[in-house]
């Protein structure tokens, strides 16, 4: 299935790929939508990335191996795995310090040039698929992409024992990564988002406090709840006015962490306030080593994946699935590819 242009799906029909030797063939299962692919669908462009030829989306993902290349250790058919959808090239400093995550070459699905995850198989380097256990199911297994920016965020804040975290947003991110803050020790976790059934659902999912950021100054209420502010705090929804909130909400000496993007390169910050209160802001990007830790939380039950997501729909109807994905109170639609 690709996108032809903004707002418009074709189904094609291609060749099943081979896998090459250090490759598996993957037949896909369950696909998640992500809010990048939302943006493609509904804009046909990214920044300065535009869809100019067909594109496959989706980079959520997991499926079991029918066939495995010559050289592959580690997967044998009829594995089930999840898919790691960056693929870096392996040789560049940052390949080669372990961040891969900031590797300018490379190969990442559902953008221009690699497609993505819906169809019905594909062929990825073995390296990057991880084998499921069987307490986690590939339906669960495909969030292993978004809990994977959780944990990466959550790293980049380094959050320990017994800290204090706030989350901005409780989308797929914000959701998770608290999740996964509460997995790292953190003792308190607030969340903040602007509509209403998400902060229940933050609630219901163990936050200990839920702030709506319509009605309440946030930092206010972190103060209030938290003396002097939290120790780390992850901004997930990409807004300007939470990105510019998110600054005054930790304590003097906190960590502020920036993972959603905002559709304007710049936003005000008040520098004189970060240099007297000495916050560490830091930026969170994708992600990198983080799927086996990904899988090791739903199947240990400190991340429940299954929970967020809103609805199933098939392949067929990926129109309808992205427009539902859109709706302000859905948090997380899935493609099965059953």
């Amino acid at each position: 299935m690709s996108l032809v242009e903004s707002g418009t799906f074709e189904l094609d029909a291609r060749e099943c790929p081979a896998p090459g030797p250090s490759e598996v063939l993957v037949e896909m299962s369950d696909v998640g939508i992500c809010g990048s692919d939302i943006h493609w669908y509904e804009h046909g462009r990214m920044g300065d990335r535009a869809v100019e030829e067909p594109l496959v989306l989706g980079h959520e993902s997991a499926g079991t191996v029918v066939e495995v290349g010559a050289d592959v250790d580690g997967h044998a058919v009829g594995d089930r795995i999840a898919i790691e959808p960056g693929v870096p090239c392996g040789e560049c400093e940052y390949c080669c310090r372990g961040t891969y995550n900031l590797c300018r070459d490379v190969e990442f699905m559902a953008t221009p040039g690699t497609d993505g995850a819906f169809r019905e198989y594909v062929a990825w380097p073995a390296e990057y698929a991880y084998g499921l256990p069987d307490a986690v199911s590939t339906r669960e297994g495909a969030l292993c992409e978004p809990i994977s920016v959780g944990v990466h965020a959550v790293r980049r804040a380094d959050v320990g024992i017994g800290d204090s975290v706030l989350v901005m947003g409780a989308g797929p991110i914000g959701l998770l990564a608290a999740d996964v803050a509460r997995a790292a020790g953190a003792a308190d976790v607030a969340v903040v988002d602007v509509v209403d059934s998400k902060l229940d659902r933050a609630v219901d999912r163990g936050a200990d406090l839920a702030i709506d950021g319509r009605e309440a100054d946030v930092a206010a209420a972190v103060r209030e709840a938290f003396g002097t502010g939290v120790d780390a705090a992850i901004e997930a929804t990409g807004a300007p006015p939470a990105i510019e909130s998110v600054l005054d909400v930790t304590r003097p000496d906190g960590t502020v962490v920036l993972v959603g993007l905002a559709p304007d390169t710049e936003v005000p910050v008040d520098t004189f306030e970060l240099v007297r209160r000495q916050v560490d802001v830091r930026g969170s990007y994708r992600f990198a080593n983080t799927y086996p830790t990904a899988i090791s939380l739903i199947a240990g039950g400190d991340v429940d994946a299954a929970e967020i997501i809103d609805f199933d729909l098939p392949l067929d109807r990926v129109s309808d699935a992205f427009e539902r994905a859109a709706e302000p109170v859905v948090v997380k639609g899935m493609i099965s590819m059953d």
